[in-house]
C-alpha cells in the first residue's frame, strides 16, 4: 500500500517524536501490528446500563462510566480507541429526540476517548451504519446519507480523533458514502473501513470477502476489514480470502465467538485465551489490526496483546534516531572500536575466516560442573565459540550472561543470546552495560519465544522492543550513547549478531526484517536449523544486497521423534519431509541407526552449505557435545 501524500503532509504536520504521529505511521504502515481496544456496547451493559437506553449520549450523562471503559482498555494494552459513537449518527439520535444533539455527543465523545488515551494512543472515530436503506432500496438518497455521516465525523474530527473507523457496515454503497464523507471532512485522516459478514461468509446483500476486499481496495482506504456478527474462526476464514485479493492492510475484529442465550441473558462464550489464540491466527493471515467487537472485554484484549506480540512486538520504546538527531550527536557519538579489535569471534568474522560454534542450553538449576567440563573440551577440540540461548522455548534456566562468564573462564568464547521478552528498556541497559563491563562481546539478539510456549504460561511478557530495536540500542551503545543519546563515556565493544530464519512461512516479512536489522546495525547473523540446504542457498541469493557474514545452523538429529519434535513444535523450524522419512527408516533398524543417520544428514548439510556462509553454529542435543563434534569432522581438525 502506497501512503498518500495527503497522509504524509498530516504525519508531517505533527512533532517527529510526536507517539501518536508515530502510531498513525504504524497504523499506515502495512507490516505492523497495531492493536484496537474491545466492546464498549458489552461494557456498558455490564456496569449496569439497560439496553433500552442510548448508549452513545452516556458520554454527556456519565462520561465518567464511558471514559472507566476507555481506561481499562489503555491498561490491557490497546493502542487505539474507539469513540462511544457507533450509533450517534443523526438516523439513530432522532429515535431518542436526540437529532439536536449530533454534534455535541460526538465531539464531547471524542474528547472523553482522548482524556483516556493520552498521547500513548490514538483515538479512532467510529462510525457506524445509519440503520436506514439507501436508493434503491430504500427511501434514503445517498447524498442524504452522505451529509449524515459528514455530520458526525465533523464533530468527532473536532473532538480530536485522528482516524476514522467506519465499521459493520452490511451495505458496501453506503459504505462508500462514509468514505466520502471522511475524505471531505479531512482527507489526510486515515480511513479504516469494514464491513460484517454472516457465518455464510457473505453480507446481508450477497458480498463476499473477495468482493468487500476488491472494491474497498478500488476506492483507497487505508485499511480494509471485517468486523462483528460472527466469530474470530469466520471471520479468518474471511480476512484469508480477502489477504489473497488485496496487498492493502487488513483488519479484524471478530464477536467472542456467537451470542448465547443463558438465563435470559445474551453471552459470548470465547475465552480470552480462545481469542488470544485466533488473534495469532488473524495475524499469520494477514491482518496487522487487529481488535474485538461484541461479547469481548479488556481481558480479551490483554490476551490478544500477548499472542500477537511474539509474532510482531510493538516498539512503544523508540530507541533509535532520526537521520537528523543522528547528526545532531555526531560530536557526542564516539567512532565504534573495528570489529577486528572487539573479540576473537569478531576478528575472523571481519578477516574472512570460517568459524565454528557449539549451541549449549544453560542448565536448569545451579550445577555447572558438565557446563565447564564441556566448555574445557570444546576450547580443547579448537572450537571457536560457544552459543549460549537465552531461556529458549521459554523454559526457566540459567540466565544467559551467567553461563556465558562461567564459559569463558574455560579460554573459550561466548556468543550470549540475548532476548527481548523478560526485560524492559532499563533492564537491557542495565544488563548490556554489565556485560560489556564484565568482558562479554559476542551477542545475538533475539525477540524471545512466548511465556505460553514454557512450563509458567502465566508469566508476563514484557517486549517493550523487539530484536530490531534491540540491535539499534546496542549499535549506539558501541558508540558511545545510551538510548536517550546520552553519552556513556567508553563505547560498548559488541560483536552484534541477529537471528535470522530461512525457511520463515512469510518470508517476505523475514526478509524486511533482515534488512531492518542489518540497517540497525548487524554485523553478522545466525540462521535457524537448516535441514534443507536448497532453502538456504535460496535466502542468501536473496539478501545479496545486504550481506553480513551468515552462520548456518545445523541440529544433529537422534531420532524419529527428535525430528518429529522438532518438526512440529519448535517455532522456525521446517523439516522436509525426505528428512523425516530418512529418520523413520533409520528408527525402524535401531536407535544407533537412527543417531548415526541423524549425524549424517547434519554431516551432508554442513559440507553443502560450507562454502556459501561464513561460519556453522551445531547443536548439541540433549547436552551431548561429542554429537556436535562428529558433525564438524575435519572442520576444526
Amino acid at each position: 500500500m502506497t501512503v498518500s501524500a495527503e497522509h504524509q503532509s498530516h504525519q508531517n504536520s505533527a512533532a517527529v517524536s510526536s507517539p501518536r504521529s508515530a502510531l498513525i505511521a504504524r497504523l499506515l504502515d502495512p507490516e505492523q501490528v497495531i492493536m484496537f481496544d474491545g466492546a464498549m456496547g458489552t461494557m456498558l451493559y455490564a456496569k449496569g446500563v439497560f439496553i433500552n437506553q442510548c448508549y452513545d449520549e452516556l458520554v454527556l450523562r456519565s462520561p465518567d462510566l464511558v471514559r472507566e471503559v476507555h481506561a481499562a482498555y489503555v491498561k490491557a494494552g490497546a493502542e487505539v480507541l474507539e469513540t462511544n459513537t457507533f450509533g450517534a449518527n443523526r438516523a439513530k439520535l432522532t429515535q431518542y429526540g436526540l437529532e439536536a444533539q449530533v454534534g455535541t455527543i460526538n465531539r464531547r465523545a471524542a474528547e472523553v476517548a482522548r482524556e483516556a488515551a493520552g498521547e500513548q494512543r490514538l483515538v479512532a472515530g467510529a462510525v457506524g451504519p445509519l440503520g436506514l436503506r439507501l436508493e434503491p432500496y430504500g427511501p434514503t438518497s445517498r447524498d442524504e446519507a452522505r451529509a449524515m455521516f459528514r455530520e458526525q465525523m465533523q464533530a468527532l474530527a473536532d473532538g480530536g480523533a485522528d482516524c476514522f473507523v467506519l465499521e459493520t457496515f452490511a451495505d458496501l454503497e453506503e459504505l462508500e458514502q462514509a468514505i466520502l464523507a471522511a475524505r471531505e471532512v479531512n482527507a489526510a485522516m486515515p480511513i479504516v473501513a469494514q464491513a460484517t459478514v454472516g457465518p455464510e461468509l457473505r453480507t446481508a446483500y450477497g458480498a463476499s470477502p473477495e468482493d468487500i476486499a476488491r472494491v474497498l481496495d478500488k476506492w483507497g482506504v487505508d485499511v480494509i476489514g471485517l468486523n462483528c456478527s460472527v466469530g474470530p474462526q469466520t471471520i479468518l476464514e474471511a480476512i484469508e480470502r480477502m489477504a489473497a485479493v488485496t496487498t492493502r492492510k487488513l483488519s479484524a475484529q471478530p464477536n467472542a465467538g456467537m451470542p448465547r442465550d443463558v438465563g435470559g441473558r445474551t453471552m459470548y462464550m470465547a475465552s480470552p485465551e480462545y481469542m488470544a489464540t485466533y488473534a495469532r491466527h488473524l495475524v499469520q493471515a494477514g491482518a496487522k489490526v487487529v481488535g474485538g467487537c461484541c461479547g469481548t472485554t479488556p481481558d480479551h484484549i490483554k490476551a490478544m496483546v500477548e499472542g500477537v506480540r511474539p509474532l510482531a512486538p510493538r516498539t512503544r520504546v523508540v530507541v533509535g534516531a532520526s537521520r537528523e538527531e543522528l547528526a545532531s550527536d555526531a560530536g557526542k557519538a564516539k567512532t565504534p572500536v573495528p570489529l577486528a579489535e572487539r573479540s576473537r569471534l569478531g576478528a575472523k568474522l571481519a578477516a574472512g575466516k570460517f568459524v565454528t560454534s557449539v549451541e549449549i542450553v544453560p542448565p536448569r538449576g545451579v550445577d555447572t560442573a558438565k557446563l565447564e567440563q564441556d566448555a574445557a573440551a570444546l576450547a580443547k577440540a579448537g572450537v571457536d565459540a560457544i552459543n549460549v540461548p537465552d531461556g529458549p522455548r521459554a523454559q526457566s534456566r540459567m540466565g544467559a550472561i551467567a553461563t556465558s562468564l562461567i564459559i569463558e573462564r574455560h579460554g573459550i568464547e561466548a556468543v550470549t543470546h540475548y532476548a527481548c521478552r523478560d526485560r524492559n528498556l532499563l533492564g537491557m541497559l542495565s544488563d548490556l552495560l554489565g556485560a560489556s563491563a564484565l568482558g562479554l562481546r559476542n551477542l545475538l539478539l533475539i525477540t524471545g519465544d512466548p511465556p505460553k510456549m514454557g512450563p509458567y504460561p502465566d508469566a508476563t511478557a514484557v517486549f517493550d522492543i523487539d530484536a530490531i530495536g534491540l540491535t539499534n540500542l546496542v549499535s549506539q551503545l558501541n558508540r558511545g550513547l545510551d538510548p536517550g543519546r546520552n553519552p556513556i563515556g567508553e563505547p560498548t565493544r559488541f560483536v552484534i549478531g541477529v537471528g535470522v530464519n530461512p525457511v520463515a512461512i512469510d518470508a517476505g516479512h523475514e526478509l524486511k526484517r533482515f534488512h531492518w536489522k542489518v540497517e540497525a546495525g548487524a554485523e553478522y547473523a545466525i540462521t535457524q536449523p537448516v535441514f534443507d540446504p536448497a532453502q538456504l542457498e535460496s535466502f542468501l541469493e536473496s539478501i545479496h544486497d545486504v550481506r553480513i557474514p551468515v552462520i548456518a545452523g545445523i541440529w544433529p538429529l537422534v531420532s524419529a521423534r527428535n525430528a518429529e519434535f522438532l518438526a512440529n513444535e519448535v517455532p522456525g523450524v521446517t523439516m522436509p519431509p525426505a528428512v523425516l522419512e530418512r529418520m523413520r527408516k533409520a528408527n525402524e533398524k535401531s536407535k544407533e541407526h537412527a543417531l548415526v543417520e541423524g549425524i549424517a544428514i547434519a554431516r551432508e548439510a554442513l559440507e553443502r552449505v560450507r562454502g556459501a556462509v561464513q561460519g556453522v553454529q551445531v547443536s548439541a542435543p540433549f547436552g551431548k557435545i561429542e554429537y556436535a563434534l562428529e558433525v564438524f569432522g575435519d572442520v576444526i581438525a
